[in-house]
């Protein structure tokens, strides 16, 4: 990316709207401001309503409100200016001509706003990453853990180690400098009990079962069972929507259907898969490996049987029931009798009738108490990418191969690959390597 350049980009929704906002971010934006509006810059941070006029053909473009944001006190680190005029198409594509025929003006590329803000000190790569997560988050639970992200609070955490690893690191390194004098043996016993703990904080930080990459991603919950038992029923219940095909036919779900949902804020992705039996064909075959394989990765797994077989149960879905499953008996409409609890593979199951509605909201219940128990965020900071997860582990290998009885040389050396790994998280070391791959998945105007 070249910063010496003024970019410019759609930073609302694309499309048409009532409002489209396009932000500017450069030495040229002052420029910029005062080519369209043929008037002074607007005083900072407080909107002000101009006409923007194309300077070589006079023609007005719009009427819009123009935001100035001088630099360094600025998102990107750089002057900014921020056009906020009617969302028609042709109006946004007119303003989009204007600014791409000024010297030394060029389109955004993705990231490229958050990139810059990184490059001027204004963010670490926690924060912009935050900001990432932000733009993406679906359900109110991401957002909150993407807004404490992009607030600092992982960033403060990595560098609170990095910082207290340098500091002892500057003691052991002083402890070499004074090497031909008589040092008491203890004098660095402080340091190697002040490691101990850093290294128990952030095995403790890394236990945490995947619980922010799930969170960011989405829970997976597979939906599994015979055919007939009413899966894809289950899945179109849970969605709102006609998601999977239902039909009288057994063995029509062949693939692993997908529906993302939100659950009280929880992000699920729920997962249809094909019926086990006895597979036909090839093809349903390969659809009941993948369905096992969907259970074996599943993060809850909602095994389903048929009521209207009752008591007959597929052996094959009983062998599924673990400690993280859900056993949902389905057409409870059809039991025979008037069956009390049901208890399969040993555990009891909740009867449902996805035609009547009955049970589907206990079901639902069920799966947020599940969810509750399980994954629930703690008030700390949790680490979100498998990034983080990385270079932690790095970090925690060189603490655990500190040994100063070793030699304070390799002790110091080891410290210091330890705050490196930690100065890769935030972009406090040399990260070069990674940017490109963290901001591409930015959207353009961000």
């Amino acid at each position: 990316m070249r910063f010496d350049d003024t970019i410019f980009a759609l930073a609302s929704a694309p499309g048409k709207a009532a409002v489209a906002v396009v932000r500017v971010s450069g030495d040229g934006a002052a420029g910029a401001v005062r080519s369209l509006t043929g008037d002074a810059l607007p005083a900072p941070r407080q909107a002000a309503l101009r006409r923007l006029v194309e300077k070589e053909t006079g023609e007005e473009i719009d009427r819009a409100l123009v935001l100035w944001f001088p630099g360094p006190n600025s998102f990107s680190g750089e002057d900014m200016a921020e056009f906020h005029l009617h969302g028609g198409r042709a109006t946004l594509s007119a303003l989009m001509a204007a600014l791409g025929g000024m010297a030394g003006f060029r389109p955004a590329e993705a990231g490229e706003f958050s990139r810059r803000a990184f490059e001027h000190g204004k963010l670490d790569l926690t924060a912009a990453e935050g900001i990432a997560d932000l733009v993406d988050a679906e359900t109110d639970i991401q957002r909150r853990q993407a807004l404490r992200q992009s607030g600092g609070a992982l960033a403060a955490l990595y560098d609170g180690w990095r910082q207290r690893l340098l500091d002892n690191r500057a003691l052991v390194e002083s402890s070499i400098d004074f090497s031909d004098q008589e040092l008491p043996a203890d004098l660095l016993d402080p340091v190697s009990r002040e490691i101990d703990r850093i290294r128990s904080e952030i095995t403790r930080h890394l236990s945490d079962g995947g619980l922010g990459e799930r969170l960011r991603e989405g829970i997976q919950i597979a939906v599994l069972g015979p055919v007939n038992a009413g899966k894809s029923s289950l899945i179109n219940c849970l969605a709102g929507r006609d998601a999977a095909i239902v039909d009288a036919e057994g063995g029509t779900t062949r693939d692993v259907i997908e529906v993302r949902m939100d659950l009280g804020g929880w992000p699920l992705s729920v997962a249809d898969t094909a019926g086990l039996r006895g597979a036909t064909s090839n093809v349903e075959a390969e659809g009941i490996r993948r369905a096992r394989a969907k259970a074996a990765e599943a993060d809850l797994k909602l095994v389903m049987f048929d009521g209207a077989c009752w008591p007959q149960v597929s052996e094959d879905a009983e062998t599924l029931v673990d400690e993280n499953t859900l056993v949902v008996l389905n057409k409870s409409d059809l039991l025979p009798g008037n069956e009390g609890k049901v208890s399969i593979a040993g555990c009891t199951a909740m009867k449902i009738s996805c035609k009547t509605g009955e049970g589907l909201d206990r079901l639902l219940e069920s799966i947020r108490l599940f969810l509750e128990t399980r994954y629930r965020p703690s008030a700390s900071p949790i680490l979100t990418r498998t990034r983080h997860r990385h270079a932690l582990e790095n970090c925690l290998a060189a603490l655990e191969r500190y040994d100063i009885d070793a030699g304070h040389e390799l002790a110091a050396e080891e410290l210091r690959l330890a705050a490196d790994a930690l100065g890769r998280i935030t972009g406090r070391v040399d990260i070069e390597n990674v940017l490109d791959i963290i901001f591409r998945d930015f959207c353009i105007g961000k």
